[in-house]
C-alpha cells in the first residue's frame, strides 16, 4: 500500500512557464504541484523536491530509501546523461516512475539516449502536466 510519494523534478524545471510551450506546456512547476496535490489528496501524501544538481537528486532518492514508498521522477536533462541518477534509481527499493512533460523519444536524437527507463516501473510522457497525472493514477492503482 503507498502512503507516501516523492517527487523529483531535475533541471531547469524550475523555469516551466518560461520553456517552449510546444513541449513543455504553459503551467509552472509549483502549478503542476498543485494539480498533483489535488490528484494524490484522497490516496496518499506527496512532498515535491526540485534541483537543478545531479548530486542533490542523488542524495534525495538514496535519502527515500524507507521513507517513501514510491517516487515519481522528471530527470530533465539527466534522463540523457546520468549513469548515477540511474543507480541510485536502481538502489532504492520502492515504486519508481519516469516521466516527462514532452515526447523524449520522438524529439532530438540525443534525447533518445535514456538511463533511467530501464530502472523505473512505468514511464508516463507527452502529456505535458498530464503525464504526471497519469503517474499518480498509476500509483493508486498500485496493490
Amino acid at each position: 500500500m503507498i502512503r507516501n510519494v516523492l517527487v523529483i523534478n531535475g533541471p531547469n524545471l524550475n523555469m516551466l512557464g518560461k520553456r517552449p510551450k510546444e513541449h513543455y506546456g504553459a503551467m509552472t512547476l509549483d502549478e503542476i504541484n498543485e494539480l498533483i496535490k489535488e490528484e494524490a489528496k484522497d490516496s496518499f501524501d506527496v512532498s515535491f523536491y526540485q534541483s537543478n544538481y545531479e548530486g542533490d537528486i542523488i542524495t534525495k532518492i538514496q535519502d527515500a530509501i524507507g521513507v517513501y514508498d514510491a517516487i515519481v521522477i522528471n530527470p530533465g536533462a539527466y534522463t540523457h546523461t546520468s549513469v548515477a541518477i540511474h543507480d541510485a534509481l536502481e538502489i532504492y527499493n520502492g515504486i519508481k516512475i519516469e516521466v516527462h512533460l514532452s515526447k523524449v523519444d520522438d524529439r532530438e536524437d540525443f534525447r533518445k539516449i535514456n538511463f533511467v527507463r530501464s530502472v523505473c516501473d512505468a514511464t508516463f510522457s507527452g502529456k505535458k502536466d498530464g503525464s504526471y497525472i497519469d503517474a499518480i493514477k498509476y500509483l493508486k492503482n498500485v496493490k
